[in-house]
């Protein structure tokens, strides 16, 4: 009886076993269906900028409640009605007019002219909904529904950086008037996104700087607007190509070919002009000359020459001569 029951008892442990197995192998996946996975830019998705807040009075930057700095939105731009955006891989040209100049952001514009402060922006590194979770992937909307707090990737003592953004300085250049600025409202921005082999779609630095200081400005006033155009360029690396075909002392292909289509076009030139214009001047000159004796020897005449004394005219026919 003793054995009948220990038999029981060791199927029923093993059955029991076998029940928790499979419950613990679920338990076990669990974290590894919450784990997340970080998203990236898709080309043409909109990428915000937004700025560092600065007082108007020294220009120095403004802090939360948390002690960290204090970014608002771009200023908004005539055109779209919506701050500044960038496309992530879209190269084009982007004109924000701003389109009121208020007193206190008139000052701030001395400050970033003059490089008392700079304009000193951010963009996202990647989607700030770009955390999600792995086992949700059914939703194409859940990036969107996630988002994530940018209060505890701040680094440094005032959280001067932060891991889910990219620093966007802008250099505004310009001249200082008493009463009103020129503004160099051209702009150049450069963004590089990291290789796709380590980070694909990662936006990793980033700059933008007026061009033409001294022809392409804008006088601005206190309640004037001020029209920006940015020159988008990507780069999908952290290398800047050259773009510099160098300063003489070399012999490119380019240089060749166009020295030759130049020589070809040279020479088309001059054939034509010399058979359309050179060529039959030429011929008259020489038949005039050949019809009024100045063609090397011959009659005045073509040809046919005066009486001479002797009977015979100098040409081919012959004269009327004197008779004895």
């Amino acid at each position: 009886m003793s054995r009948c029951a220990s038999s029981l008892w060791l199927i029923l442990t093993a059955l029991y076993a076998f029940y928790l197995s499979p419950a613990s192998a679920v338990s076990g996946q669990e974290p590894l269906k919450a784990s997340e996975r970080i998203a990236s830019y898709t080309a043409g998705q909109a990428v915000p900028v937004s700025c560092l807040n600065r007082t108007i009075d020294t220009g120095e930057h403004i802090t939360d409640a948390q002690g960290q700095l204090q970014y608002i939105p771009f200023p908004t731009c005539n055109e779209t009605g919506r701050p500044l955006e960038l496309f992530f891989g879209v190269e084009k040209d982007i004109n924000c007019t701003i389109d009121f100049i208020s007193d206190p952001f008139f000052h701030l514009l001395e400050f970033y002219v003059h490089n008392d402060a700079p304009l000193t922006c951010r963009i996202p590194s990647r989607p700030l909904s770009s955390v999600i979770s792995s086992s949700d992937t059914s939703s194409p909307q859940k990036d969107a529904e996630y988002t994530v707090s940018d209060t505890s990737t701040q680094t440094g003592a005032m959280g001067t950086q932060s891991t889910l953004y990219t620093p966007l300085i802008i250099a505004l250049t310009g001249t200082l008037q008493l009463s009103h600025l020129h503004i160099s409202n051209h702009l150049n921005m450069l963004l590089h996104a990291a290789p796709k082999s380590i980070a694909p779609g990662t936006i990793d630095s980033a700059t933008a700087y007026s061009v033409s200081a001294h022809t392409k400005q804008t006088r601005i006033s206190i309640g004037d607007s001020l029209p920006l155009h940015f020159s988008i360029r990507w780069y999908p690396s952290t290398s800047l190509p050259s773009g510099w075909s160098g300063v003489g002392g070399h012999l490119y292909t380019s240089t060749l070919v166009y020295c030759l289509l130049s020589a070809g076009a040279a020479t088309a030139v001059c054939v034509a002009y010399f058979r359309g214009v050179e060529l039959p001047k030429r011929l008259r000159r020489y038949a005039r000359d050949k019809a009024f004796g100045g063609g090397g020897g011959e009659g005045r005449y073509g040809g046919y020459g005066l009486p001479m004394a002797n009977g015979y005219g100098g040409g081919y026919g012959y004269g009327i001569g004197k008779k004895d």
